[in-house]
């Protein structure tokens, strides 16, 4: 089933500012949230999507993509970037701030964290990573699957992302009694209000570690190398970005990790300039050959191709190879090769050719002369002034 338009989910206009975005989405999620719609599973849905919404316009970068190629923009690694594969763990840990100062973000869990299992909030969300990924001119043209070297926190082997050298080192927390929670009573002119906040003892996880992993001294990830394999669709352009989510750093304690966004950059082709989803090539072809005509090969992006070169061609003809150039990344379309013609003057002659040569110069057959139906000069002239 095709997604809903991102601006549509939310209720904002393309133009819309990023704290009308952010606005548009609490308004929308506080409609949805689960916590308000127990066991509604349309809310949950309707919740998740805003979300992914909110994950893709809220992000500067993920949003240029999305209005430039729409959803296709957004594809990479088989399943798409922005929140398409989010959950409901990741939504509360990276926007439930969103809700903090909302008086209803109490009731349904905010201040920063929200209840996976009692309240509580697993570590904290790993960053997300930037990495560089040169594409030559036939990998864009027909897609390609990369295989990257990535130095990033991945999780702990020893300790399984807890963090803990043990399960006994792990103890609920003594200050929210292991909810991940402290609640707070407060008097106002309508009664009592009780307001609910992430604690501050244990950051919302509800535990704390009394004896810490001695690989990953506490922290529940260690530095390493990890090889990633990335999805590039057909099409790319220089400076395009793909996200991988999940793909990034990991998170502390059995946070969830962030996502690894990837820059395409073109490499140069040695005879082949790109325009677009155009490809130019510059031939250059002998005094005979323009005058009696030949057939030559040139080259494109998926091998070899003929072209005939009619008798008489000027130079600066430019011919078109039709569906040779790069495909777009969110249609049907794809670009042409377009050939530009360049006759070659030749530097050194010795004495037979410079006398033919001169021999030519005086004839009027190799007197330049206007294509058919083309005004001259003068004629021009003569037009705009009467």
């Amino acid at each position: 089933m095709a997604k809903r338009d991102y601006y549509e989910i939310l209720g904002v206009s393309k133009s819309a500012t990023a704290d009308e975005i952010k606005k548009a989405y609490r308004k929308v999620a506080m409609q949805f949230h689960p916590d308000r719609n127990p066991g509604d599973k349309a809310s949950e849905e309707k919740f998740k999507e805003a979300a992914e919404a909110y994950e893709v316009l809220s992000d500067q970068d993920k949003r240029a993509q999305y209005d430039r190629f729409g959803h296709a923009g957004l594809s990479g690694n088989g399943g798409g970037f922005g929140g398409g594969n989010m959950n409901m763990d990741d939504i509360f840990s990276q926007f439930g701030d969103i809700f903090g100062d909302d008086i209803f973000g109490s009731f349904f869990g905010g201040g920063g964290g929200r209840a996976r299992s009692g309240g509580r909030t697993r570590g904290t969300r790993g960053s997300n990573l930037r990495i560089k990924l040169k594409m030559s001119y036939e990998e864009i043209a027909k897609g390609a699957t990369k295989t990257v070297k990535v130095k990033k926190y991945v999780s702990c082997n020893t300790c399984h992302g807890s963090g803990a050298k043990d399960k006994g080192s792990v103890q609920n927390c003594s200050t929210c009694g292991g909810s991940g929670q402290v609640r707070k009573v407060t008097n106002t002119f309508l009664g009592q209000m009780q307001t609910v906040s992430t604690c501050p003892a244990c950051n919302g996880e509800g535990t704390t570690i009394t004896s810490k992993c001695t690989s990953c001294k506490g922290e529940g990830r260690v530095y390493a190398e990890e090889t990633v394999s990335i999805d590039i669709p057909a099409g790319v352009q220089e400076g395009m970005q793909l996200s991988l989510s999940g793909k990034g750093n990991a998170g502390e304690r059995g946070g969830s990790p962030g996502d690894l966004i990837v820059v395409i950059e073109e490499e140069s082709h040695s005879q082949l300039q790109r325009e677009g989803l155009n490809v130019v090539y510059d031939l250059h072809i002998s005094f005979p050959d323009a005058v009696f005509g030949t057939n030559l090969e040139v080259p494109t992006i998926e091998g070899k191709a003929k072209i005939k070169i009619p008798a008489g061609t000027h130079s600066g003809k430019i011919f078109r190879l039709k569906g040779k150039g790069f495909p777009a990344i969110n249609s049907y379309e794809r670009g042409d090769q377009l050939i530009h013609i360049n006759v070659w003057t030749p530097q050194h002659l010795n004495a037979e050719e410079k006398s033919m040569m001169e021999k030519m110069q005086h004839s009027q057959n190799f007197q330049p002369k206007p294509e058919k139906n083309e005004k001259s000069f003068f004629d021009k002239v003569r037009e705009m002034f009467g």
